[in-house]
């Protein structure tokens, strides 16, 4: 009988056996890993390329770790090969970046017949990312960049009071002075509905001493 969680290859079956059940485990626990993060995700356009890289990123990772296997000579030559590759795509969630390294995780635990420990840390690690989704401690993605100016200081508690209002979330990117124009201010912000941004845009104008108010869309990873 073929065990669900085998810590070393099982013999009695062909050593091919062995790596498509390694392989098929790749595919379902990182397919766990990018599904919770689809489900978590609180941006407005869900990156699908990220998606397929959770669950393409665990598949090469097992496939390079069966390589491997024990030989030295093996590793040092695979870290020859990928210091050649340049991965210049960038993931400014630091979020992204733990279910991208999840799901490598997960490969590389397969990749070495670590089934029990890459299934039972899958499973631990979507229930907190749930539950942690669910919590106060919920993040959002900053779809927007708000920028204004404002000329007397004591209004900021009016302009924020106004952004709580129409925002999900937000936070300060940077503050500049000009002494001419006054200060110069820009948030990263998250919007509910396009309907807010106008509407925020609007508000802010009545304020006194707000100029120069914009709103542009944030990046997006594709």
């Amino acid at each position: 009988m073929f065990e669900l969680f085998p810590d070393q290859p099982v013999y009695e079956y062909s050593q091919m056996v062995n790596i498509l059940y390694s392989f098929v485990w790749a595919f379902l626990l990182s397919s766990i890993i990018a599904i919770v993060h689809r489900l978590t995700f609180t941006g407005d356009q869900y990156p699908k390329n990220f998606f397929q890289s959770l669950i393409l990123g665990a598949i090469v990772t097992t496939m390079v770790m069966m390589a491997i296997g024990d030989s030295l000579a093996r590793g040092l030559g695979v870290f020859g090969a990928m210091a050649i590759i340049r991965f210049r795509t960038r993931i400014d969630d630091p979020r992204d970046v733990l279910f991208l390294f999840a799901a490598l995780s997960t490969g590389l635990a397969i990749g070495v017949y670590g089934f029990t420990i890459s299934f039972a840390g899958t499973m631990l690690f979507s229930i907190v990312a749930f539950i942690l989704h669910f919590s106060p401690f919920r993040s959002f993605y900053f779809n927007s960049r708000l920028y204004f100016t404002l000329i007397d200081a004591s209004h900021l508690e009016e302009v924020i009071s106004t952004i709580e209002r129409f925002s999900r979330d937000y936070k300060v990117i940077n503050i500049s002075d000009d002494r001419e124009k006054g200060m110069r201010y820009q948030y990263s912000i998250s919007f509910s509905r396009d309907e807010d941004k106008f509407q925020l845009v609007s508000d802010l104008k009545l304020i006194d001493g707000v100029r120069q108010v914009k709103i542009t869309p944030n990046e997006v990873l594709n």
